[in-house]
């Protein structure tokens, strides 16, 4: 049987990443609101097999509140890293093809905001919307895109150069021509890698957010609501509702990191022969 090449490999490795992250989503979403129901005769029991993760101090169970509380991440994640995206393609053609002006204006914005720490920027914009999950929405968003569109911004320049590019305005083909058939086929595969690589970014702000109570009401199943209620029963010695939720927070963070990582190396033209 012959060996499998490099590139097989990892598009195996990214389905299987990929179909476990579409299992945790919808595992949560499927939870029924009796598995994560309050229990107190349950209360504060330690992890065991009827409890993967322990009980908290209402007897609910923690393995299926942390199921839920991904998919409730997740579901914010996702949300979020496709706002930033569209803004950020959207902002780095327009600084791209735009005047000088339209550049330095973008460019001084994008400075500003990457100038501030996300979590102060995230904080200050959810606060001013009444927090709730409007309000981290669109902090999220609002402080993400930048990255990917300075990316976007010297990928579409570098494409205005190519030789093909001056040959078709020549030809008398418009801007938008230019812009369909030559410059977005290119900013595809950066997009969709961007993408991913956004999502782990506005988990973790969401769960840190929210663990600072200015984030997700304290009812909904989230992970930083989860952690945040941790913390105050750590001295007395229940050290699994901090240790299990948070550890599954991080795996699947870095599950989704692997996961842009192994998308870029696909769509990646010069690993097509390995």
């Amino acid at each position: 049987m012959r060996r499998l090449n490099r590139r097989t490999r990892v598009l195996a490795l990214t389905l299987v990443m990929g179909l476990l992250l579409a299992a945790v989503y919808l595992a949560g979403l499927l939870v029924p609101e009796e598995a994560v129901a309050s229990h107190f005769l349950e209360a504060k029991q330690a992890p065991s097999l009827t409890h993967l993760f322990g009980t908290d101090t209402l007897g609910r169970d923690l393995f299926w509140r942390t199921i839920k509380g991904l998919s409730v991440s997740l579901t914010v994640g996702i949300a979020a890293s496709c706002i930033s995206a569209v803004v950020a393609v959207l902002v780095g053609i327009a600084a791209a093809v735009g005047s000088k002006r339209v550049d330095g204006v973008i460019n001084w914005i994008i400075d500003l905001v990457m100038g501030v720490p996300h979590t102060i920027l995230v904080l200050l914009i959810s606060f001013a919307l009444g927090r709730g999950l409007t309000g981290l929405l669109v902090g999220i968003a609002c402080t993400h895109w930048c990255s990917l569109a300075r990316l976007i911004r010297g990928e579409v320049m570098q494409l205005r150069g190519q030789q093909y590019v001056a040959v078709s305005r020549r030809l008398g083909k418009s801007s938008g021509w230019i812009l369909i058939h030559h410059l977005l086929p290119h900013l595809v595969p950066q997009f969709f890698v961007g993408l991913i690589l956004l999502f782990p970014h506005a988990i973790l702000h969401e769960a840190s957010i929210s663990f600072l109570g200015y984030g997700l009401p304290p009812e909904q199943p989230a992970i930083g609501i989860i952690l945040a209620e941790s913390m105050n029963y750590l001295s007395a010695g229940m050290w699994w509702p901090a240790v299990f939720p948070g550890l599954t927070l991080v795996a699947i963070v870095l599950l989704i990191d692997r996961l842009g990582d192994n998308l870029r190396k696909i769509l990646d033209p010069y690993s097509a022969q390995e």
